[in-house]
């Protein structure tokens, strides 16, 4: 767990705005968990950030992404995990998934405060690829990576799957390469990694809200939006009361233990490697699947430590934990379909409309039955 001091009480949650635009139905989910999360930290919810009305050290934010630079943010008197659901740190490539790979070889570029010590940490953790922070060192990478098979090109700033591109040969490279925001990948980075097949992707992560701890893991399911572009479509949870140890059960199948072992060790690393790193929230999807030469292979694709596409099963866990102290396991699925849909009876429907941004959707979250026998 991360942080360390002394908890104060809270008396108003809010969102905070970052760099990140939200659309409508992401403002309305985040709205719907802020309530949640206020009534178990005994505070009020009262929407979005208003540095004029919102002040002290009462405060508990819900930023809409990981936040940058502990001076920038020092106003808002964050001092630990139980000042905000989601996590802090120094350089902009540290809150995406630029730090899962090293730079290529004779790099022309290198952000402020990258750690060549973290990749080693972490290096049986992820796949293979580079990080570049120009198109030039892009083009060098992905040629270098052809070379093995086809490669998938990330921008790091995508969420849910979006704007990911798979090329096999070099003209097709040069023309992926072209399309990216210059700008975008000096700042922030692109990412290039070996592409697989037959994938399937686990996802762990730990919560510490209101003095409770919650570790998970789980599965990642994919939809089509309203465009019918392959994006995120939901996930399946086990959530314990606790720490990473917890999920450890003698019955754990041997892919969703290597996934809990590499989240872990990218964790550790991050800890060890990134000064100031504070984190409430910390989520890893890990990816099994085989590369083109026939080889299974297994990798923390990336971490998000702002809140996400889990969030309403995390929160759904926090609430249930809460609730019953004598509950330490419960299950907690979360589903987003595009285009009008049959909800089941037992939906906690937490949006359904027509989003100006996406279409039409619908996000809820549904509780298995559970043992408190566990």
């Amino acid at each position: 767990m991360s942080g360390s001091a002394t908890s104060i009480a809270k008396a108003e949650v809010v969102l905070l705005g970052t760099h990140k635009t939200l659309a409508t139905h992401e403002v309305a989910v985040h709205s719907a968990l802020g309530e949640k999360i206020a009534k178990l930290l005994g505070a009020r919810f009262c929407g979005v950030y208003d540095p004029a009305l919102h002040k002290g050290a009462g405060l508990y934010y819900i930023p809409s992404d990981t936040l940058i630079g502990k001076e920038q943010n020092k106003a808002l008197n964050i001092r630990s995990v139980h000042d905000f659901f989601g996590g802090l740190i120094q350089y902009p490539f540290m809150a995406t998934k630029a730090i899962s790979h090293p730079l290529i070889d004779n790099a022309t570029a290198k952000p402020a405060g990258w750690s060549e010590r973290f990749f080693e940490e972490a290096a049986d953790s992820v796949l293979h690829g580079f990080t570049v922070f120009n198109l030039d060192d892009a083009r060098r990478a992905g040629r270098q990576l052809l070379a093995d098979g086809p490669v998938r090109i990330k921008p790091v700033l995508a969420t849910a799957g979006r704007g990911q591109i798979v090329v096999q040969s070099q003209a097709e490279l040069d023309e992926a390469i072209g399309a990216q925001d210059r700008a975008e990948v000096e700042e922030w980075g692109l990412v290039l990694e070996e592409d697989l097949h037959d994938v399937i992707t686990y996802s762990v992560g730990q919560i510490q809200v209101a003095g409770i701890v919650v570790s998970y893991h789980g599965t990642q399911s994919l939809t089509q939006d309203n465009d019918g572009e392959t994006v995120y479509g939901g996930s399946e949870l086990w959530l314990v009361r606790g720490d990473y140890e917890r999920l450890f059960t003698p019955d754990l199948d041997a892919d969703v233990r290597k996934s809990i072992n590499q989240a872990m060790t990218y964790e550790k690393a991050a800890h060890d490697c990134f000064p100031g790193f504070l984190a409430s929230r910390r989520n890893y999807d890990i990816a099994h699947g085989t590369n083109s030469r026939g080889h299974v292979c297994s990798g923390v694709l990336e971490q998000s430590w702002r809140i996400g596409g889990a969030s309403p099963a995390e929160v759904e866990a926090l609430v249930a934990f809460a609730a019953d102290p004598a509950l330490n396991r419960i299950s907690v699925s979360t589903h987003e379909i595009y285009g009008e849909t049959t909800l089941p009876a037992d939906a906690n429907v937490l949006y359904e409309g027509d989003d100006p941004d996406v279409g039409f959707i619908t996000k809820f979250t549904q509780v298995q039955p559970y043992d408190r026998a566990q």
